[in-house]
């Protein structure tokens, strides 16, 4: 017979899970919500929580109005189920409220996913994570941008934002070609945006810190540094250290491009893992990380708060979606402000294996 003391925290876990609830924001055109909804319930019931509340997006509200409706009904954990586009609406509401994100991925990117690092194809791991999970604190940034009639907006981002060459691409990417193709459809796009990739000019303000003036191609703001295909544009980012990283890109000609290419599809995985390496944490090693940062076609920047006022309105994306073209944009870091739930301890060694056979495809 079990002893008081081993019986009273199974009966408060218990207790504490049958006033636990959840909530489901879905992309009706991503998921298959008749397995989804199988498999949420079946843990949904093993972990003792109640029933699962659902909300689906539509073209007019990608799921922020969702959000607010699950946290007014007073739910623990924002499941999104969706792309990029939906987590990111998502998590624009959770933030400055008391529950938490969760991820079910369902996109071409899932960059946010990638860069957790989450499950991408593993339901049944995803919703286990829901029920589960632990709560991880990670930096949420928010952006707003001005138009050129002089309009004003706002947005929450979780990966990264930008104008110029990706921000081109983006708007350029054929949907149709996305949906047969995947993430290839981009390097279509790419190929098309680099015919107009003609430089452009603006000044900028890091941390209040003067004004500098720059001729770039395309400038990025992120929270996180790691896109599709293991590609990595900002080795040093950290979803959790309450700084942006910033790359500008400034390539002189064709060879340009291929050196800034090597540069996210190969030396920046190796910098990133050298930096995290007893070697990468000495003097010397961190010596060497600086000075390979130190590029001709790539600047980067570290701050709080980022500021920027173009000569000419330019495309600006934000985490990986068209948001039209801006004449200025201020972006500012809150450090730790967004919950995430992660795997517990118990399922993370697995998961990283799977998570990591995923992101090589």
């Amino acid at each position: 017979m079990s002893s008081p003391s081993e019986t009273a925290p199974a009966q408060s876990d218990a207790l504490a899970s049958e006033h636990r609830t959840a909530a489901v924001v879905y992309n009706p055109v991503k998921v298959d919500l008749p397995t989804l909804k199988q498999t949420v319930e079946r843990y949904q019931r093993e972990a003792g929580w109640n029933e699962t509340l659902w909300f689906e997006t539509s073209e007019e509200d990608p799921g922020g109005g969702m959000a607010r409706e699950a946290i007014a009904a007073g739910v623990d954990v924002v499941a999104a189920a969706g792309g990029d586009g939906t987590v990111r609406a998502v998590a624009e509401v959770v933030w400055e409220s008391d529950a938490a994100l969760a991820l079910l991925p369902s996109g071409t990117g899932n960059l946010l996913a990638r860069n957790i690092p989450a499950p991408i194809d593993d339901l049944s791991a995803s919703v286990h994570t829901i029920f589960r999970g632990e709560d991880r604190p990670i930096d949420i940034g928010t952006v707003g941008v001005e138009r050129e009639d002089g309009t004003r907006e706002e947005f929450g981002f979780l990966v990264m934002a930008g104008l110029g060459l990706d921000a081109r691409m983006l708007a350029n990417t054929n949907d149709d070609l996305k949906k047969k193709v995947g993430w290839l459809a981009y390097v279509d796009s790419l190929i098309r945006s680099l015919r107009d990739a003609d430089a452009f000019e603006f000044r900028y303000r890091l941390d209040g810190d003067g004004n500098r003036s720059v001729r770039a191609h395309s400038l990025i703001v992120g929270n996180c540094g790691t896109l599709q295909a293991g590609a990595t544009l900002l080795p040093d980012a950290e979803i959790d250290d309450g700084v942006f990283d910033v790359v500008v890109m400034r390539p002189r000609g064709f060879f340009g491009w291929v050196r800034i290419a090597a540069r996210m599809l190969w030396e920046n995985a190796i910098l990133r893992s050298f930096r995290r390496s007893a070697l990468g944490k000495t003097a010397i090693g961190k010596r060497i990380t600086t000075r390979a940062r130190e590029e001709r076609p790539l600047r980067y920047l570290r701050g709080e708060e980022f500021t920027a006022r173009l000569e000419r309105p330019d495309e600006f994306e934000i985490d990986g979606d068209p948001v039209g073209k801006i004449v200025a944009f201020k972006a500012a870091i809150h450090a730790g402000a967004l919950r995430v739930r992660v795997a517990g301890p118990r399922d993370q060694t697995r998961q990283t294996r799977q998570v990591r056979a995923a992101h090589r495809h």
